[in-house]
């Protein structure tokens, strides 16, 4: 009997130990269950204009009652943009990301799929922006009305030398030269920074 005893202390502390370490790999910024504000980090997200003033153009947020790895009772982030205007046109959504702790971390990644509904644009540009005003930009290509993940790789020279956590927010920028058609939605899901094994 002690012996099974002491047998299940062992298994059950490795698995604690395994399921800590494999946690550490991977830190889930947002997955939009709670179907509100903040994010999984406690931190504020929503949308921005480039010209207020005109409303012509704009983007929105909602919650889809849809998840991307198929979760009972999970959500996406929608995003209604439109960059259809006569003048220069850009917007997009922002959130802080100021918590995570992404220093080592090698890979931004997200679920994303359009809308053939609505419309979507196929792509998307993607920055990360810094405490001191610099920005890493990624172009994503290829969306489909499927979900599919993008993983984008850090370049570890965009990280500052000095700053424990060099990125501070994460924005999907909508423009009137990259997004075809000028409007539509896109769904989001599970924003995560990763370090690989």
């Amino acid at each position: 009997m002690k012996t099974i005893v002491l047998c299940f202390a062992v298994l059950s502390f490795f698995s604690f130990t395994f399921k800590v370490a494999a946690q550490k790999q991977a830190l889930v910024v947002a997955n939009f269950d709670s179907g509100k504000k903040p994010n999984n980090l406690g931190e504020d997200f929503g949308t921005w204009d480039g010209f207020r003033t005109d409303l012509t153009q704009s983007c929105t947020i909602a919650f889809a009652t849809e998840d991307a790895l198929a979760k009972n009772g999970g959500r996406s982030l929608q995003l209604d943009y439109d960059v259809d205007s006569p003048n220069p046109a850009y917007n997009g959504f922002w959130m802080k990301i100021t918590q995570a702790e992404v220093l080592d971390s090698d890979t931004l990644s997200f679920y994303v799929r359009g809308d053939s509904q609505k419309g979507f644009t196929t792509r998307v540009k993607i920055e990360l922006k810094d405490k001191k005003g610099g920005k890493a930009s990624f172009l994503v290509e290829n969306i489909t009305d499927k979900w599919q993940k993008i993983e984008l790789t850090l370049d570890p020279r965009s990280k500052g030398k000095d700053q424990k956590k060099p990125f501070e927010e994460f924005v999907i920028v909508f423009d009137d030269v990259n997004s075809r058609p000028k409007t539509g939605r896109l769904l989001i899901d599970q924003i995560e920074f990763a370090k690989s094994l």
